[in-house]
């Protein structure tokens, strides 16, 4: 772990204390000198959407699990807004000591594609820890929306352009991104209206300021509970708590979304701070209590370790790349 320069000054200082006093004893400050423990104060993990939405919610699950293993406090800081981007953004002020992690979503690879001046760069900017889980997307509308089914409102955009908006939980979201992909293959014109957080979009629906919501699964309740009225999800298969409802494919959407993401540290991470992280936050990714979690709101469990979860994030940004090329998107 790379020493913080006050840290070094302070070594040297005792080093030159040592030589000029014969009768110190060297073996009885290497105790002093010793590396602490790591980690050795709280642990903050940025989240990029606002709170009690379905990634606050999951990450706060994995927190507390995770500070079991840590023995310190796991603090989460929500940085809601630009998309999803301002977490990782943080990052990039922090110092390289393993004590402050972001949850890293799909926008993460889509701005610096996007904009004109890219606020960081995926590939070289950050140190990835591991891979997570994914998302359950998936559309609802009011029980009083006149579409039934995802056909039906797929139609109706059709035919009217522009009668239609829907939100999502920012600009160049996953959930941002499909719909408009699912516009593009069906001629569609319906207008995006972007949120912070499935909170805030869920509760516009509600008010009836937007027709139609396309978020996480933090709509699940209010859709067993009757408020909501759910059209479709964008898995590869079924929701196991809506079995009812189909996915996109099966309502003729050739696609399927659940945008995986996972934990990265600042760049420069030491690989034994990579290895302590990492180690203790499988644990907690496979721990009752998370998996409890990942259960509620059907997400899959979706773990890569250090090496692959790297690999997989180039992978993903060079994909996302092409999407946005191909879309013709910019900020």
């Amino acid at each position: 772990m790379p020493q913080h320069p006050t840290r070094r000054r302070n070594f040297l200082a005792l080093g030159g204390a040592a030589l000029a006093t014969p009768l110190a004893a060297p073996a009885l400050l290497r105790p002093a000198l010793a590396q602490p423990a790591f980690p050795n104060r709280p642990v903050r993990l940025l989240v990029p959407y606002g709170a009690g939405g379905t990634t606050d919610v999951q990450m706060r699950a994995l927190g507390e699990a995770a500070a079991r293993r840590f023995g310190q406090p796991v603090v989460i800081e929500n940085k809601p807004g630009a998309g999803g981007i301002l977490a990782a953004q943080a990052l990039l002020t922090e110092r390289p000591d393993g004590h402050t992690l972001a949850q890293m979503p799909a926008p993460v690879f889509r701005y610096p594609v996007m904009a004109q001046r890219p606020p960081f760069d995926p590939m070289t900017d950050f140190t990835w820890v591991i891979q997570l889980t994914g998302y359950l997307f998936g559309v609802a509308v009011r029980p009083d929306a006149p579409w039934k089914t995802f056909g039906e409102l797929l139609d109706d955009a059709k035919a009217n352009p522009g009668k239609i908006n829907y939100g999502t939980p920012g600009v160049a979201t996953s959930l941002h991104i499909t719909m408009e992909q699912i516009a593009g293959m069906r001629g569609i014109d319906w207008t995006h209206v972007p949120f912070r957080g499935v909170a805030e979009n869920m509760t516009a629906l509600l008010a009836g300021q937007i027709d139609v919501m396309a978020d996480s699964s933090g709509w699940a309740q209010l859709v067993q509970d009757g408020q909501l009225r759910l059209l479709v999800t964008w898995g590869a298969e079924r929701a196991k708590r809506f079995p009812e409802v189909p996915t996109l494919r099966e309502s003729g959407v050739d696609l399927v979304s659940t945008s995986p993401f996972g934990l990265a540290g600042p760049k420069g991470l030491s690989p034994e701070t990579v290895r302590v992280l990492h180690a203790a936050l499988k644990e907690a990714l496979f721990d009752p209590s998370h998996l409890a979690i990942l259960d509620r709101y059907d997400m899959e469990v979706a773990y890569l370790g250090p090496e692959d979860y790297a690999a997989a994030a180039r992978q993903q940004y060079e994909t996302e790349r092409a999407t946005i090329r191909r879309l013709g998107l910019r900020l």
